[in-house]
């Protein structure tokens, strides 16, 4: 039996809320927009909600609102996919990169190290779903020691008056940081990835959840931030397309990173059965830690806390202990000759092509190599049947088997 990797969830619901968008003759951002703003608002209890064209899109917009200048510093976890350190570097500011724990998620210690008076942002990432020490983060910025160290570049870092905390939930949407907090609502700014592998997808897209403390407005943040990823036109093309509504303004630099109708009904339609969705892919995590968690060799990634904290399922970050890098290769291609997609979340960015030339060196970064050379993603998502998962976990045993046990 072949089994993908991480195929969208689309049923009769989702084809149903994209044709009636374009059946209604309105494909780009409009009604369809505002409805998936509303529905992770309630969701995350994020104080206001923007929806954009990606998780990348959205970091850049909200770093260059804080106001990045050369020399500002961003930190960032050293593993992590690209795109949190590349949004760094497209807003002016230079990514300073800090090793991770075990579970995967970066380590306040490091943080705190890698704090200096021109840390203006800190972006933790919620590996395959599982929220970070988000408690911790935040008392750490709001520490007198710390804001003494603060030094702000641009009027809207002088308001904030500390170190911002934006949080990559790209993978953590419907995760609870609490029993009564959920991602996306316990920073300053959270922005979820909506793309095509992601529990909830639009194909393409991301959602920015703000938080931020007074003297911020954050309705008020909103409407700016909208205008900025419409290059700042003072009118969306959905009000101008009303009778007499066509006259508009530019007020500044902006971006196009807007999304579309048609996109956000994919979501939409995702995002109001959420429940299910959720329930189906705790379902197959458990299956894998069941079937997985009676052999020594297997560590079983993170899920939950006695605090309430519980991840969103994203990815089984499976890793195998006592393997080297080369090995854990050798079992993926085997697993693939059984025709099981697996795949492996992430290359430590310091361990990358542009990266290394920009002087970053992963011998500096020992827990996250140790995370990644032992590390295989197993496939998850609602579709997966208790068979599917099956093949899969014997397809991983086999390959161990077969690399480790037939070396010995």
């Amino acid at each position: 039996m072949k089994i993908p990797f991480s195929p969208p969830f689309i049923d009769d619901a989702v084809i149903n809320e994209v044709t009636e968008t374009l059946r209604s003759g309105w494909i780009t951002t409009g009604p369809k927009c505002k409805a998936l703003e509303s529905e992770i608002q309630k969701l995350s209890g994020a104080g206001s909600v923007l929806t954009v064209n990606s998780w990348t899109s959205g970091a850049i917009l909200v770093l260059t609102w804080l106001g990045l200048k050369d020399g500002d510093e961003v930190i960032v976890p050293a593993y992590t996919y690209s795109a949190t350190a590349l949004a760094v570097l497209h807003a002016g500011g230079t990514p300073v990169m800090v090793d991770v724990n075990e579970d995967f998620n970066i380590s306040v210690e490091q943080i705190k190290k890698a704090i200096t008076p021109r840390t203006k942002a800190i972006i933790p990432v919620d590996i395959a779903g599982y929220p970070c020490d988000y408690d911790a983060i935040m008392a750490l910025v709001k520490s007198p020691d710390i804001m003494a160290k603060y030094e702000a570049t641009s009027p809207i870092q002088r308001q904030l008056g500390r170190i911002l905390v934006l949080s990559d939930a790209a993978h953590s949407i419907g995760a609870h940081y609490t029993e009564t907090r959920r991602a996306g609502g316990v920073t300053d700014i959270a922005i979820f990835s909506l793309h095509a592998v992601k529990n909830i997808t639009s194909a393409e897209g991301g959602a920015i959840c703000l938080n931020l403390p007074e003297p911020f407005d954050n309705e008020t943040l909103y409407t700016q931030l909208r205008q900025f990823s419409l290059n700042c036109q003072t009118k969306d093309a959905f009000s101008k397309s009303k009778a007499g509504g066509w006259r508009y303004d530019i007020t500044g630099m902006g971006f196009k990173m807007n999304m579309a109708d048609v996109n956000a009904a994919i979501a939409l339609a995702q995002i109001r059965q959420i429940d299910k969705l959720y329930a189906e892919r705790k379902r197959v995590f458990e299956r894998y830690a069941t079937l997985l968690g009676k052999y020594p060799w297997a560590m079983i990634p993170p899920t939950v806390n006695a605090q309430g904290k519980e991840s969103s399922y994203h990815i089984f970050a499976l890793r195998i202990k006592g393997i080297t890098e080369e090995q854990r290769d050798q079992m993926i291609d085997l697993i693939a000759s059984r025709e099981v997609a697996v795949n492996v979340h992430f290359i430590p960015m310091p361990m990358l092509t542009l990266f290394k030339g920009l002087g970053y060196k992963i011998t500096d970064y020992p827990q996250a190599y140790a995370n990644y050379a032992h590390e295989i993603s197993l496939p998850i998502y609602p579709q997966l049947t208790n068979e599917m998962v099956d093949i899969v976990v014997d397809a991983v045993v086999k390959a161990y088997d077969n690399v480790i046990l037939n070396h010995q």
